[in-house]
């Protein structure tokens, strides 16, 4: 092989840069760590994750190198899907710990460097919500029924929902009630399980009420919100019937128009987010998970006025192929920019299979995107790590924000061999197990390798069961490994700080095989060689790289990083 000489061709992207928005905004360039507290340490012993088991590890956080924690919800909840169904927004489950123990994190992550962004489930609360249990005494046509979308039903007695739709864990989207004198009554909508009633944003009643919780949380002094179901809280007031596609994502993402995803609605919602969080110092972000059909649609809820971030959910689920990825990455850099927003990067979280057995899936076992995977699949898992950390190494390299799952920086697989007594997610249990749900990617990860539950919980215990392969994998056994994933993760970071990627500009690279992902951001060269065999290295000074170079090599599945002295 002949050395391929670096040349720059007409500058398809120089979207990093941003400077449509002045001012120091952190969260243009940050990477944000996502904490799933149940999974994450277990301060108390009880088999739980908690508030506290966080701040324990924080300098682990600090050395990693991370620049904000996302938290996963923690308020009171009767914790049917995980904290996604919340009683109330304005105080922390005993689960988890006590307001003071927010307190603290919040107090020790703030004294390191590291900001806080809190999970805000504003689509629908819990069934055990104060705001439910008054509606179900009150009756119809009630001040208190109308905070939710209650519907009378179809048919001669009203024995029939309002429509037809599906819950996005399987079954109906409507639960019918019993009247407070014991007849069947109206019907409720909830969009996810049955415990978990949507409000009904077009009642101004409901968005005071999302102001003070914003404000409860800020006045704290929290950095910002993600918000779950950005794209859900407005339905189409004509509750029309609609049947997705056989193939449809169950976040969506897929389809042009359904009535109850990305209405016009939400954006009023969100200019008026925009102005309260204005109104407190720090430079507060709000983050969408809003599932679109594409970039641009998505880009309409980072608009100067709207949110700050969007996770970029077209990067997350595209294959392991290079001309795929240039694509997503060029068509996100320009349509981000179109509004002033930076672009944000995610290879796993928690609704997801882990991209480290997702990336080694075949045809023959396909990738599980969105919520619900139909099946885990059966991932080579050398295959699967070593894609996962070149994708991670071309993802830390591109200029915006980047995500990372707690987890990830082991290089932890998807846990497929669950046994069912074990299952916690509503998805599985609603589909009779049809789908395989999202617990094997919430599985406690491992601090210790020969501590009980790996160092997760002092006694022992774990919510779910962790696989043997956890010994091998955990941070006590990775943390002086320079070969290690963690270590790879800890030199990617700060080699991004310290090279300024985050605010960098993207231009792609000619003159490599066919195959080959290449781009330079700022004086750093970046090769991917997704191709089927190896290729000869570029000049420069290795940075830092996915995996093992053999020579003048840069094996197949394999990324580096070079530092370009010409640039």
């Amino acid at each position: 092989m002949t050395s391929p000489e670096i040349t720059v061709p007409d500058i398809v992207d120089r979207a990093g840069a941003l400077s449509s928005r002045p001012g120091a905004e952190w969260w243009r360039t940050a990477v944000i760590y996502q904490i799933y507290p149940r999974s994450f340490a277990d301060s108390s012993g009880d088999g739980v994750g908690d508030l506290p088991g966080v701040t324990d590890h924080l300098d682990d956080l600090v050395e990693l190198g991370v620049d904000a924690l996302w938290l996963s919800p923690f308020q009171r909840s009767p914790q049917k899907d995980a904290g996604y169904d919340v009683t109330d927004y304005c105080d922390v489950d005993p689960l988890f710990g006590t307001l003071a123990d927010f307190d603290d994190l919040l107090a020790a992550a703030h004294g390191r460097g590291i900001r806080i962004i809190v999970d805000l489930v504003p689509n629908h609360s819990s069934d055990q919500h104060v705001w439910f249990q008054a509606a179900l005494a009150a009756g119809p046509g009630s001040r208190e029924r109308a905070r939710y979308l209650f519907r009378d039903g179809k048919g001669e007695n009203g024995e029939l929902p309002p429509n037809n739709w599906e819950s996005i864990f399987g079954g109906p989207a409507w639960t019918r009630v019993v009247e407070a004198d014991g007849t069947l009554g109206q019907w409720f909508l909830h969009l996810f399980d049955s415990t978990q009633p949507d409000f009904d944003w077009s009642n101004e009643e409901v968005r005071e009420e999302f102001r003070r919780v914003l404000r409860f949380w800020l006045d704290r002094g929290v950095d910002g919100f993600r918000v779950d179901v950005a794209h859900g809280l407005v339905k189409d007031a004509a509750l029309p019937d609609y049947t997705p596609p056989a193939d449809a994502d169950s976040m969506g993402g897929d389809e042009a128009h359904v009535p109850y995803w990305g209405q016009d609605g939400v954006h009023d919602v969100y200019r008026d987010w925009h102005l309260l969080l204005a109104e407190y110092s720090g430079d507060r972000a709000l983050c969408a998970e809003a599932w679109l059909p594409t970039i641009a649609r998505t880009a309409l809820w980072v608009r100067p006025d709207e949110m700050h971030q969007a996770f970029n959910f077209p990067y997350l689920v595209t294959d392991w192929d290079a001309p795929a990825l240039r694509a997503v990455i060029s068509e996100s850099l320009r349509i981000y920019a179109g509004v002033g927003a930076p672009s944000t990067w995610v290879l796993s979280n928690h609704d997801v299979v882990r991209h480290a057995s997702r990336l080694a899936l075949t045809a023959e076992n396909p990738q599980g995107h969105g919520i619900g995977p139909s099946s885990p699949g059966k991932p080579i898992a050398d295959v699967g790590l070593r894609r996962a950390r070149a994708a991670t190494t071309v993802m830390l390299a591109l200029p915006g924000s980047a995500y990372l799952y707690q987890g990830e920086e082991l290089g932890l697989p998807e846990v497929v061999d669950l046994p069912d007594a074990a299952r916690q997610d509503p998805t599985w249990f609603r589909t009779q197990g049809e789908r395989y749900g999202r617990d094997g990617c919430r599985v406690p990860i491992p601090w210790s390798a020969t501590a009980p539950a790996y160092g997760f919980s002092p006694t022992g215990d774990s919510w779910l069961p962790q696989p043997a392969q956890w010994e091998t994998l955990a941070h006590d056994v990775q943390v002086d490994d320079p070969g290690s994933t963690l270590s790879l993760y800890r030199a990617l970071l700060s080699a991004r700080r310290a090279h300024g990627l985050g605010a960098g500009t993207l231009e792609w690279l000619s003159g490599f095989p066919a195959g080959v992902l290449a781009f330079r951001n700022g004086n750093v060269v970046v090769v991917a060689n997704i191709s089927d065999a190896a290729i000869t290295l570029p000049r420069g000074t290795v940075i830092a790289t996915s995996g093992p170079i053999v020579g003048d090599e840069l094996p197949v599945d394999t990324a580096v990083w070079l530092e370009d002295a010409r640039a």
